[in-house]
């Protein structure tokens, strides 16, 4: 049997289409080993039941980046040790009699390549974000896009004209950490020509030039996405798909939508990651609060403190949680609308889902994806920020509205019913994903035959 390994960077939005992309493997017959770092694994609530875990050492194995305390001690020992405690592990499959043939490697960790290399393996690159991103990270490792940015905009091939609030927040002197991590997203392509095949959770017909583009300078790029629960396995969405535990179970926010009319329903989330101040978070307060529809909010526990003294977490309009299972939610006949922070998985729930999204990005490819899903794909309306960078209820509630009441709205919700229909094409049987990952998966039970004589 072909085994393969897995490594994502050890972060939910990595994990996440990584781990799904491993059932899928699964499901064709190839022997899947997810690998994550000890310090990440201590941290999941609910491991991943449905593939074999490894894990290795990031140099931290007791709290990962908060015991390292910032990206730049953290990537820096990481990649002094990773290498090693890799080629460990395949050491140990090795002598278990479970040899690997095939390492899926998160595009960050450029030095896999190396390691796979001196065990013969096959390399597959994982981009876990769309080209549209990508190509802006590319041309900067190309030196073709300099930084600092001297433009209040850039033109790239195949893209639209970005504005600045249009461009990864890793190019802006805002963060102490955006160097070390615009670092990390450029060097995906410091070797990746060197990789046997490059996969991306994208699919051609969403990005089709961008993507024909690409196939001529690596052969053996392919798109594989959606990489979600509800496109790939086409199956009745199960619980492993989320790693932490709130207050409310998803079952409680389930009975709530149960009882709210067909797409009446506001889904407000802003991932695992951002963080946003009190002054933001009251003005979404109130922007939900005034708004003429029912709302689901997803707030972390932490962030609870900075709603409104007087802000109701829990009413027959709204429910506020810690956390939900987002596919099952977006899947709700109720939600007709998302606020979301524009991450690619979540973008990716919506779009395969059919649920139209307000656009609200933080930081990150946010922007980027936001410019896609608004003026692009058209499948979204984008926030205006103020003065101060900050969102308040009236535009919210405004957006809101557009998509629930007004014939834009009607109008995204269409172009997205049509992408929604072609990302389940790309995932059907003789679709483009389909096809590509069947291609990917013959090569390497081609190789084992091959091996096997």
């Amino acid at each position: 049997m072909v085994h393969c390994v897995v490594l994502p960077y050890p972060a939910q939005g990595h994990i996440n289409p990584m781990h799904q992309f491993s059932k899928l493997l699964q499901q064709q017959g190839v022997k899947v080993t997810l690998v994550t770092t000890l310090s990440y694994c201590k941290n999941l609530q609910n491991l991943p039941s449905s593939v074999a875990l490894e894990t290795i050492s990031d140099g931290f194995d007791n709290g990962g980046i908060g015991e390292a305390g910032t990206y730049k001690a953290y990537l820096e020992r990481f990649w002094q040790v990773g290498p090693n405690t890799l080629a460990e592990l395949f050491q140990k499959l090795g002598r278990s009699g479970d040899p690997v043939h095939c390492v899926i490697y998160d595009a960050f960790f450029p030095w896999v390549l190396d390691v796979a290399n001196r065990f013969g393996m096959v390399c597959a690159a994982f981009l876990t974000q769309n080209m549209s991103v990508n190509t802006i990270y590319y041309h900067v490792c190309l030196g073709k896009l300099r930084v600092p940015l001297t433009e209040n905009h850039i033109s790239l091939p195949l893209l639209p004209e970005l504005q600045l609030m249009d461009i990864p927040s890793f190019f802006f002197p805002t963060d102490v950490n955006n160097p070390v991590l615009l670092d990390l997203l450029v060097c995906q392509f410091s070797n990746i020509d060197r990789a046997d095949w490059i996969l991306c959770n994208s699919f051609h017909e969403l990005e089709n030039e961008i993507n024909d583009w690409t196939k001529k300078i690596w052969s053996k790029f392919r798109t594989i996405g959606p990489c979600t629960t509800s496109m790939i396995l086409k199956q009745r969405l199960t619980d492993d798909e989320g790693h932490s535990v709130t207050q409310f179970k998803s079952e409680e926010c389930m009975k709530w939508l149960d009882d709210k009319p067909k797409q009446s329903v506001i889904y407000v989330s802003f991932g695992s990651m951002a963080v946003l101040n009190e002054e933001q978070i009251k003005e979404i307060a109130y922007g939900l609060r005034d708004c003429e529809s029912f709302f689901l909010w997803v707030l972390r526990s932490e962030e609870e403190t900075k709603l409104p003294k007087n802000f109701e977490k829990k009413s027959e309009k709204g429910l506020v949680v810690g956390w939900c299972s987002q596919l099952k939610v977006l899947a709700h006949e109720s939600i007709g609308c998302f606020v979301t922070h524009c991450g690619w998985n979540s973008s990716l729930e919506a779009l395969s889902l059919g649920v139209p999204m307000v656009a609200m990005p933080h930081w990150s490819d946010q922007s980027t994806n936001a410019k896609q899903i608004v003026d692009v794909w058209k499948m979204g309306i984008r926030v205006t920020v103020d003065e101060k960078e900050i969102v308040r209820g009236e535009e919210l509630k405004y957006c809101i509205m557009e998509i629930m009441r007004s014939e834009r709205g009607k109008e995204v919700k269409s172009n997205m019913m049509q992408w929604k229909a072609l990302a389940s094409q790309a995932v059907s049987e003789k679709g483009s994903s389909h096809k590509n990952i069947a291609e990917f998966v013959d090569s390497l039970f081609n190789l084992q035959q091959g091996i096997a004589k």
